[in-house]
C-alpha cells in the first residue's frame, strides 16, 4: 500500500517584482506502499526533489503568488505515516501538462504521492496524505516508485527591495521568536530568552550557533525550477538540476546540472559534461540502486536521455524515438524500466533505458503494473489496461519482452470501464458499469473476480480504494446521501465483505481537482489512525487504536504555552488537527510521526468545538495521543533528527530568518539556533535521507534577485557523545490506560526526554510484546451487522444469514457468522475468541436460489457473428450439486452438471438478427430456479438511402423510403425532417412514409436512421411543381462504355444533354430539366415545365403548351438531331425512350385466341405490377429492395432558377418509379457485404442552372 503526503505551509504573501513557486523533492528509502491514488497520475517515476519557482499570471505586478512544491524519492528511513486520500472524483485521471487555477504546472509532475517507510524531513509543509478511489498508486514494492514523492507548500518570497530587505532585517526576522514562541517555551538557561528589545540591542554575541556552510549557485538567479537528488547510503554526492521553465512557451529554455561530493558544501557545474547546449527537463534515480542516475532532455529540443552508473559523475546519451510521459521501475531489477509515451504507447527497456522494446499501444495512463512475487508466475509480467473504444477497455496480462496475442492474459472475462484497473499489493480492482451503476470487482491474490459486497443499501456513488495492507481492504466510499463525506469501510482477508468503519469522514477538493479525505496513519504504532469527522456541522478530530473498531476524541492539553489551565471539557471541547490540504494553502495544518519514534506525533490543529483555519497552534504528543502539550501557537514546520532523538522547527513567514528552533526532549523546552550570518528568504529544506538525518540542506535566497543559496546545515556538532544504554527507558503503549491493543501489550524502548546524546545509524526501534485474553473490543461486525447503541452487532434488516453458506458443497462444511470477525492484525487469545469466532459447521442441503444471468459486458445487446459470453450466478444453493441448463433463445441450448464449470462464461454466436429470449435454469433434487434476459442481437449499420421522387407534384401524395445496408441490423428508429417542418420532426419504427407538398419550389426531406448507437442520415432535394411532363431517354450504346456510374459524371452528362436539348429545340432553359440515372444501361429523364406567364395558371392551357413542347422534344429526338461529343471520337445519339419495342396485340384482321390470350395475360400482369407498387409497403412480410447502384443519388438538371416554382402540367411519374422499384427488387437482405462492384451514392441530387 502506498502513502501520499502533501506540504502546504500557510505562508502568506507579500508583494513581489515578480511571483516565483518553488518545488523540493525528497528521496528516502523504498519500503512497502500503504495508501494509494486511483485517479492522479501515479508516482512511477523515481524522480528527485523539485524546486519550482512559479508564476502566477493571475496576480498583478505587485500581488503575485508563489508556491513552492517539494518532491522526494524515499531514498532513506522511516514509514511515512502521513497519510491523506487522495484521487480524482468520477474516476477521472490527473491531467497532466495543464495549468490549475493561472499556476502552470510542470508537464509531468503528475501527483503528489508519498511512500510508506519516506522520511518528511525537509520542506515548510503541511503532511498530508492523499488517496483515491480504486487506486492507480501502487506499493512501493509493485512499483519501485518511492523515488517519486510530491511534497507541496506555497510562499511568496517579500516584494520590497533589496535596500529594505538589509536595513530591517534584523528586526523582520523570525519575528515569532522574541514573542509568541518565547512565552511558551521552557528554556532552562535565561541568555536564550530573546525578546524584541534584546535583538534590537544586538545581543547576539551570546546566541547559539550551528555548523553551517553556504554556497551559491551562480550564473542560475533566473532559473526558477530545480530538482535536487541526494544519494544517501553513506554518500555525500547531491545532484541538483536547475531550470528556467518559460510559462508561454511551456518549456524548459534553460538548465544547469550541478554536483556536491561533500554533503553539499560546494558544488560543481557539469553542463560541460553533459553538453553545453543541452537542455535538461528531469532527472531519475533507481529505487534500487542510487548510484543509476537518468536525466531526460527537453524534447522540444531533442529527444534523448542521459544514463551515468556512478551517481552523475559521468553520462552516456542515447537517442529516443518517442517522447517520455512517466517511467516505471521494477521493484527489484534495478534495470528494468517500464515508460508510456505521448501517444498511448508503452514501453520496455531492461538495460536501464540504453535499449526499449514496444510492449502494446493504446494503454490507459497510470494503468500498468509490475508483477508482484509470490503472486504472479513471473517476474517479468506486466498487468495493464488498454482502450478498446470509447467507454470500453480490457485488463490484460504481458509478458515483457514477448507481448503477443498468444501469450497475452485476460484475467477478467469482458470489458472494464475506462480507467479503473488498479493493481496492489495482492488485490486486483476493476469496475464494470450497468444499467447506469457502477459494479466494484475484487480479485485477492490473483484469483477469480468477485464483485464487492457492501452492505446492500450502500448505493455508492464514488469509492476509493484507501489501503490494502495487513491482507484487507479499507475502502472510502461516499453513498447515495451524501455530498462531502464519506464513509470508511474494511473488508476480509478476502476484499470482498465490507463491514462500516466510520461515518461522514470529511473530503474536500484538493488543489489539483482531486478529492482528499481526511484519514491519517500514524507510524510506529500499528492500528492507529486520526480521521476528522463531520457531526452536526461540526469537524472533530477522532482518534482509533484498534483499526476503526473504535473511535474517540482527542483530549485538549490542559495547560497553554503560558502555563495557563485550558478548559475543555469532553465532548463539548476537544482538539481537532489538520489532516489534509484545506482549501486555504496558506492556513493548512501538518502533521508528522515517524517509525524511529513510536508515540511521538506533531501536528497543527485548534482547541474548541470543532476544527478551524484561524488560530492555528502546533501540538505535540509523546504517549500516542493520549495527552498533548502546546509547543508554539503559529505555523512550524518540525523536522525529526537523529531517528526522532531531536526536532527542529523553522517557523512560516515571508520574511526572512536567520534561526531555527532545536528541541532534545520531545518538544518539551526548545533552543534557538542561528544557521546563518545574514537572514535568508526560505524556500525549502532538504534532509540527509534516512531518519538519522544529521545534516540539512536550506535552499533560499538573500533577495529576490539573488542566485540560488544553499546553506548545508551540520548538527553533529552539537551532540557531544553516543548515546549508551542508560539513556533509554522503556514506554507502555495505552490508549486511555488500557495495555492491551490489538490484542497484545507493548512495551517500546525509547530514548529519556534528558538525554542529549546521538543515537546513529545503529540504533533500531525495540518493542516486547505480550498477548492479552480476547474481549468483545477485539471483534469488529460482520458482513451484514450492524453495531446497535448497546455495542451488539445484530443482523441488518436486509440480510439473511443463512444466505452466508451459499457457496457450500453438500458434504463440506462453512464457517457460520456469530455476527463478529475478529480485527485483522488482532493477537489476542483464548478469552471470549470461542464465543465471538465463526463456528464451522455442516453445508445445509437446499434448493437453487437468486439465479442471476448476465453478460460479461454487462449489456442487453450482442453484434451478430460474434461471441456473446453469459454469465450464471447462484446466491444460494449447492452449485457442485446444481446443474445449469442454458437456453439461448435460437433454437440453440446447453446442460451443465454443475455451477462451477461455468465459472468463465458460457460463449455463444446468433447468426441472425432479433431479440432473443435467454433462459437460464438451475436445478437440483430440492428444486429449480429460472433466470431470462432478452439479448438484442444487433447488426452494424452502415449506410442508409432515402429513396424519393425527384419531381412532385403538389398535393400528390408522394412515398419517402430509407433503404438500409444491411437490411437487418435490428430495432431501428427512423426520424424525418420533411418540407418546412424542421422543428417537430417525425419518428416511426418503419421505414417508409407517405407525404404531400402543398407549396411549389424546391422542399427539402431528411431522415436519420438509429440503430444501437449508430444514427446515420440521407437528405432529398424535391422540385414541387403543379403541372409538368416528363420522358425517358436513351443512348446510343457507346455512351455505356465511358459511363463510370459516379455522381459527378452523370451531372456532367445531365448539363450536356440540357444544352443539347436546347440547341436542337430551342426550349427555354428554365422549362426544362434534365437527369440522368444511376446504373447501366445509361438512362435518362427529362421534365418540361409550363411557361406561367403564357398559360396564365389554366389547367388546359397549361396541358397545351406541355404537349406542345414535348412534340418538339420528341420530333427532334425521333430524328436524331439531339448528339453530343464526349470526347474526341466519340459521338453520342440522344433518343426518346421507348417501353415496348413491339405491338402488345395482333394488328391482322383475324383475331387469334393465342392473341387475346396474350392481351389478357399482359393485362393482368399490369395489374399485378401496379398493385404491387402501390401497396407494397403495406403487405406484411413483402420487403423490396435495390442493389447498391440504385442507392447512387439522381442528379437532375434544373430550371436557371430553382428558387421560382415555374408552372408546369400534371404527368404521372410511373416509368421512372418502375425503373427505380425494379432495381431495388434485386437488393440482398441480410447483414451481407455488397460486391466488389457496387458503389454507394450519398450525394444530394443537384439542379443545373
Amino acid at each position: 500500500m502506498e502513502r501520499k503526503v502533501r506540504f502546504l505551509p500557510k505562508w502568506h504573501s507579500l508583494a513581489l517584482w515578480f511571483p516565483l513557486l518553488m518545488m523540493l523533492c525528497f528521496f528516502f528509502k523504498d519500503t512497502e506502499a500503504e495508501i494509494t491514488c486511483k485517479s492522479c497520475q501515479r508516482g512511477n517515476k523515481s524522480r528527485v526533489q523539485e524546486l519550482l519557482l512559479r508564476y502566477d499570471t493571475n496576480e498583478s505586478a505587485t500581488g503575485f503568488k508563489g508556491e513552492v512544491l517539494v518532491e522526494g524519492d524515499g531514498a532513506g528511513g522511516t514509514e511515512s505515516q502521513q497519510r491523506q486520500l487522495r484521487c480524482a472524483s468520477g474516476f477521472a485521471d490527473c491531467a497532466p501538462d495543464q495549468a490549475k487555477s493561472g499556476e502552470p504546472t510542470l508537464g509531468r509532475n503528475t501527483d503528489n504521492l508519498r511512500e510508506k517507510g519516506e522520511n518528511v524531513e525537509g520542506g515548510f509543509a503541511n503532511l498530508k496524505v492523499f488517496n483515491v478511489k480504486i487506486s492507480d498508486q501502487r506499493e512501493s514494492s509493485d512499483s519501485g516508485s518511492a523515488s517519486e514523492t510530491r511534497y507541496r507548500k506555497r510562499t511568496r518570497r517579500n516584494s520590497r527591495d533589496s535596500e529594505a530587505e538589509s536595513s530591517n532585517s534584523a528586526r523582520s526576522e523570525d519575528p515569532g521568536e522574541g514573542t509568541s514562541s518565547a512565552a511558551g517555551r521552557r528554556v532552562a538557561r535565561a541568555d536564550l530568552r530573546w525578546s524584541g528589545e534584546e535583538r534590537r540591542a544586538g545581543a547576539r554575541q551570546e546566541e547559539l550557533k550551528l555548523n553551517s556552510t553556504m554556497f551559491a549557485l551562480t550564473g542560475d538567479s533566473s532559473h526558477n525550477q530545480a530538482m535536487v537528488h541526494w544519494s544517501g547510503q553513506n554518500s555525500s554526492v547531491i545532484l541538483m538540476l536547475t531550470k528556467l521553465f518559460d510559462f508561454n512557451l511551456n518549456s524548459v529554455t534553460e538548465s544547469s546540472l550541478w554536483r556536491s561530493t561533500d554533503y553539499g558544501a560546494t558544488y560543481q557545474k557539469l553542463n560541460d559534461k553533459v553538453g553545453a547546449k543541452t537542455i535538461l527537463s528531469y532527472l531519475y534515480v533507481s529505487p534500487n540502486n542510487k548510484r543509476k542516475i537518468m536525466l531526460l532532455t527537453d524534447p522540444e529540443v531533442e529527444s534523448s536521455l542521459l544514463i551515468s552508473s556512478d551517481e552523475g559523475a559521468t553520462y552516456q546519451k542515447y537517442r529516443l524515438n518517442f517522447y517520455i510521459l512517466s517511467l516505471l521501475f521494477h521493484p527489484e531489477q534495478e534495470d528494468w524500466i517500464l515508460a508510456y509515451s505521448h501517444d498511448q504507447k508503452l514501453y520496455s527497456s531492461v538495460e536501464f533505458g540504453r535499449r526499449w522494446q514496444l510492449v502494446h499501444e493504446r494503454v490507459a495512463p497510470n494503468r500498468f503494473y509490475w508483477s508482484k512475487m509470490g503472486l504472479d508466475k513471473e517476474p517479468g509480467l506486466i498487468h495493464l489496461e488498454t482502450s478498446i473504444s470509447e467507454g470500453q477497455a480490457l485488463y490484460v496480462t504481458c509478458k515483457l519482452q514477448n507481448c503477443t496475442d498468444a501469450n497475452k492474459g485476460k484475467p477478467f472475462p469482458g470489458y472494464i470501464d475506462p480507467n479503473s484497473l488498479v493493481v496492489q499489493d495482492e488485490y486486483v480492482f476493476v469496475q464494470v458499469s450497468s444499467a447506469g451503476r457502477p459494479i466494484y470487482y475484487v480479485s485477492a491474490k490473483r484469483d477469480v473476480f468477485t464483485p464487492m459486497k457492501l452492505p446492500k443499501y450502500t448505493l455508492p456513488k464514488d469509492l476509493h480504494v484507501i489501503s490494502t495492507d495487513e491482507n484487507r481492504v479499507v475502502a472510502a466510499v461516499q453513498e447515495w446521501n451524501q455530498n462531502e463525506t464519506y464513509n470508511l469501510y474494511v473488508s476480509d482477508t478476502s476484499g470482498v465483505y465490507y463491514t462500516l468503519a466510520l461515518e461522514n469522514v470529511v473530503s474536500s477538493m484538493g488543489p489539483e481537482g482531486n478529492v482528499m479525505v481526511d484519514l491519517y496513519e500514524v507510524a510506529g504504532i500499528k492500528g492507529m489512525f486520526l480521521a476528522n469527522k463531520k457531526t452536526d456541522n461540526q469537524v472533530k478530530t477522532h482518534i482509533t487504536y484498534n483499526r476503526g473498531r473504535d473511535w474517540r476524541l482527542l483530549q485538549a492539553p490542559s495547560k497553554d504555552l503560558r502555563g495557563n489551565n485550558v478548559h475543555c471539557v469532553l465532548p463539548y471541547c476537544s482538539l481537532h488537527l489538520h489532516l489534509h490540504v484545506s482549501a486555504n494553502p496558506y492556513t493548512s495544518g501538518n502533521i508528522a510521526s515517524r517509525d524511529s519514534s513510536p508515540g511521538i506525533i506533531v501536528a497543527s490543529g485548534s482547541i474548541g468545538s470543532e476544527l478551524t483555519t484561524s488560530n492555528v497552534s502546533v501540538f505535540i504528543t509523546s504517549d500516542a495521543g493520549n495527552t498533548w502539550r502546546q509547543i508554539f501557537n503559529e505555523e512550524y514546520a518540525v523536522l525529526y533528527l537523529d531517528q526522532g532523538g531531536a526536532l527542529v522547527a523553522i517557523r512560516h513567514t515571508p520574511l526572512p530568518i536567520r534561526h531555527l528552533w532545536l528541541s532534545f526532549d520531545e518538544g518539551r523546552q526548545w533552543n534557538k539556533y542561528s544557521f546563518t550570518n545574514s537572514p535568508l528568504f526560505v524556500d525549502g529544506v532538504l534532509g540527509e535521507p534516512g531518519e538519522e538525518t544529521l545534516i540539512m540542506t536550506i535552499f533560499g535566497h538573500v533577495s529576490h534577485r539573488s542566485e540560488w543559496q544553499l546553506v548545508k546545515i551540520d548538527f553533529r556538532s552539537i551532540f557531544n557523545r553516543r548515546c549508551t544504554e542508560a539513556d533509554y527507558q522503556t514506554w507502555h503503549l495505552h490508549n486511555q490506560g488500557e495495555p492491551c491493543l490489538m490484542g497484545v501489550k507493548r512495551i517500546y524502548r525509547k530514548l529519556k526526554p534528558t538525554s542529549r546524546c546521538v543515537m546513529g545509524k545503529t540504533y533500531s526501534v525495540s518493542m516486547t510484546s505480550g498477548p492479552c485474553d480476547c474481549t468483545e473490543a477485539d471483534f469488529e461486525c460482520d458482513y451484514g451487522y450492524e453495531r446497535r447503541t448497546n455495542g451488539k452487532c445484530t443482523p441488518a434488516f436486509w440480510f439473511h444469514p443463512s444466505t452466508m453458506s451459499r457457496s457450500c458443497t453438500t458434504g463440506m462444511t462453512f464457517l457460520n457468522s456469530t455476527g463478529y470477525r475478529k480485527v485483522v492484525s488482532n493477537n489476542c487469545t483464548a478469552g471470549v475468541s470461542v464465543e465471538y469466532t465463526a463456528r464451522r459447521q455442516q453445508c445445509p442441503i437446499q434448493a437453487p436460489r437468486g439465479l442471476h444471468l448476465v453478460t460479461s459486458e454487462g449489456t442487453l445487446s450482442a453484434t451478430l457473428g460474434t461471441n456473446v459470453t453469459f454469465l450464471v450466478f447462484l446466491e444460494e444453493g449447492d452449485g457442485a450439486r446444481t446443474s445449469i441448463t442454458l437456453d439461448f433463445g435460437d433454437g440453440h441450448a446447453l446442460t451443465y452438471s454443475n455451477v462451477s464449470s461455468i465459472e468463465d462464461g458460457i460463449k455463444h454466436i446468433y447468426k441472425t438478427v432479433g431479440i432473443y429470449r435467454v433462459t437460464a435454469t438451475g436445478e437440483n433434487n430440492l428444486g429449480s430456479e429460472t433466470a431470462l434476459l432478452y439479448l438484442h442481437v444487433t447488426c452494424q449499420l452502415e449506410h442508409i438511402h432515402l429513396s424519393a421522387p425527384f419531381v412532385a407534384v403538389r398535393n400528390k401524395e408522394v412515398n419517402l423510403t430509407a433503404v438500409l445496408w444491411p437490411s437487418q441490423v435490428g430495432t431501428v428508429t427512423y426520424i424525418w425532417w420533411i418540407g418546412n417542418n424542421t422543428e417537430q420532426p417525425l419518428i416511426t419504427l418503419e421505414g417508409s412514409v407517405a407525404c404531400t407538398f402543398s407549396r411549389e419550389g424546391i422542399s427539402t426531406v431528411t431522415v436519420q436512421v438509429s440503430a444501437g448507437n449508430t444514427i446515420l442520415q440521407d437528405r432529398k432535394t424535391i422540385a414541387v411543381h403543379e403541372y409538368f411532363q416528363s420522358h425517358l431517354l436513351a443512348f446510343s450504346s457507346n455512351l455505356d462504355d465511358h459511363n463510370p456510374d459516379v455522381a459527378e459524371w452523370r451531372l456532367d452528362v445531365s448539363r450536356v444533354i440540357k444544352n443539347s436539348l436546347i440547341q436542337a429545340t430551342a426550349v427555354r432553359e428554365d422549362q426544362l430539366l434534365v437527369t440522368v440515372l444511376p446504373g447501366l444501361p445509361t438512362a435518362a429523364e427529362f421534365f418540361l415545365l409550363p411557361d406561367k406567364q403564357l398559360t396564365e395558371g389554366k389547367p388546359e392551357k397549361s396541358s397545351a403548351h406541355l404537349d406542345q413542347l414535348s412534340e418538339v422534344l420528341l420530333s427532334a429526338l425521333n430524328q436524331n438531331l439531339v448528339q453530343f461529343t464526349l470526347r474526341p471520337g466519340v459521338q453520342v445519339t440522344v433518343y426518346a425512350a421507348h417501353l415496348s419495342a413491339a405491338p402488345l396485340v395482333d394488328t391482322s384482321e383475324n383475331h387469334s385466341g393465342s392473341a387475346m390470350l396474350m392481351l389478357l395475360s399482359v393485362v393482368v400482369v399490369g395489374l399485378a405490377v401496379f398493385v404491387i407498387y402501390k401497396f407494397k409497403r403495406k403487405i406484411p412480410g413483402l420487403n423490396v429492395y435495390a442493389q447498391m447502384q440504385n442507392e447512387k443519388e439522381q442528379e437532375m438538371m434544373s430550371p436557371a432558377n430553382p428558387t421560382e416554382a415555374p408552372p408546369s402540367s400534371q404527368q404521372d411519374m410511373v416509368h421512372s418509379l418502375e425503373i427505380l422499384d425494379t432495381e431495388f427488387n434485386s437488393r440482398p437482405i441480410g447483414c451481407m457485404k455488397p460486391h466488389v462492384h457496387v458503389k454507394f451514392s450519398t450525394e444530394l441530387p443537384t439542379y443545373i442552372v
